[in-house]
């Protein structure tokens, strides 16, 4: 009977905090969500802005941006050609592992298709979402930007360039669908992602700052 009352006992505990996580998770999604809403765009009615914030994702050993990544890339690209920005920040994994470098290839990327190589800026420490939008405040000096990365994706983001200080907008892309397998593994971990997030926000410190600030940016944008 002992044994029973403690097997119900674990089993009571379990399903509470199964639910309560569940609880945390939804309720992170929906505060993003909502905070965020009216500051998501498209990308003929965004507002100009000074930057286009890109945020990484895989690029293959060939250094081929994955189609999602190549989607966000040619949203940036079309955000650039409708003058809606004037200098294109891309974010990644710049080497954190030898031969793997996302930020050269979403340049090169741009460059290949008709961005010119003096208004792109690389940022080869935005190993997370949380990195790129730390960064591109802390070591780039942006206050103002347009965010891009695809949909499902941009509420988190928005958020966490909002906690640092960024007055962010949002552009998302919905044609990666067509990497279905690729564009539901990124929906599913979104739900989760967004619940570390909030609480990155309320207790991870930023980055360290790398000293003074990276004058590339400023430099891109002055050339315009």
């Amino acid at each position: 009977m002992c044994a029973l009352l403690r097997t119900r006992r674990l089993l009571a505990v379990g399903i509470a905090a199964a639910l309560a996580g569940t609880a945390a998770v939804g309720g992170s999604v929906v505060w993003v969500r909502a905070t965020t809403a009216s500051s998501i765009f498209s990308a003929e009615s965004v507002p100009p802005e000074p930057v286009a914030l890109v945020l990484g994702k895989l690029v293959s050993p060939d250094g081929t941006p994955s189609p999602l990544l190549r989607s966000r890339l040619d949203l940036a690209k079309q955000l650039y050609d409708r003058r809606r920005v004037q200098a294109i920040l891309v974010s990644g994994d710049g080497g954190s592992r030898p031969g793997y470098d996302e930020v050269t290839a979403m340049k090169r990327w741009l460059v290949e298709h008709g961005v010119p190589a003096g208004r792109i800026v690389p940022d080869p420490a935005g190993f997370d979402t949380y990195a790129s939008c730390a960064r591109a405040r802390s070591i780039f000096g942006v206050s103002r930007a347009i965010v891009v990365t695809n949909s499902y994706h941009l509420p988190r983001a928005v958020a966490l360039c909002r906690h640092f200080g960024i007055d962010a907008l949002g552009v998302g892309d919905d044609t990666g669908r067509g990497d279905w397998w690729s564009w539901w593994v990124g929906t599913a971990r979104e739900q989760p992602a967004t619940a570390l997030a909030v609480w990155d926000m309320l207790v991870r410190p930023a980055p360290p700052p790398g000293g003074q600030l990276d004058p590339s940016l400023t430099d891109a944008l002055r050339s315009t």
